[in-house]
């Protein structure tokens, strides 16, 4: 099974050695000055310098732009899958599980809007999807405005109580009843 972790920016390192990651999305503010983990292999590492916001940028702050998360669909797509990717931002609340549901809907797009959505909830109770990034993801994949709408149904993740990295499976597992096991 293919595994995504969402981390915050401050536990990256960690996350990234414990999981065995080699492969790394960062969705940080523009010249955002952090370190790639070691284990992080650099060819597979994307930065990509987006401001959390979910309109047009004003003065210095860059929004999420097709050309982002373009590039996180090819990423995503051109992940080996046999070690978890590991997503990133700032506080792994908004941009990351954003770009985590495009990611997962990249390498797997026959998942149903709903179910995933509902996946991400309950992977973090925190996370609130960046809506920008979500609905240029919608529109890229040809979602149909179902993962908007999907994402719109879990809605605001809970108040934020600190750094709490999560795992997001591609899949959801099939379980015994799932693969026609008698029950």
């Amino acid at each position: 099974m293919s595994r995504i972790v969402v981390a915050p920016l401050s536990r990256i390192a960690e996350m990234a050695v414990r999981n065995r990651c080699r492969e790394m999305i960062s969705l940080v503010a523009p010249k955002q000055d952090f370190h790639r983990p070691a284990v992080i292999d650099p060819a597979r590492h994307l930065v990509l310098g987006v401001n959390d916001i979910a309109f047009a940028g004003t003065g210095d702050l860059v929004a999420p732009q097709e050309a982002h998360v373009e590039a996180i669909i090819a990423f995503a797509r051109n992940w080996d899958r046999q070690a978890p990717l590991l997503i990133h931002c700032m506080m792994g609340v908004s941009r990351s599980p954003a770009a985590a549901l495009i990611a997962a809907l990249a390498v797997s797009p026959d998942q149903d809007d709903d179910a995933i959505a509902l996946r991400l909830r309950v992977a973090s109770r925190q996370a609130t999807p960046n809506s920008r990034i979500v609905g240029i993801g919608d529109a890229l994949l040809s979602r149909n405005g179902r993962l908007v709408r999907a994402v719109q149904q879990i809605g605001r993740g809970a108040d934020y109580v600190g750094e709490q990295p999560f795992f997001f499976d591609i899949e959801p597992a099939v379980t015994e009843t799932d693969a026609g096991a008698a029950p």
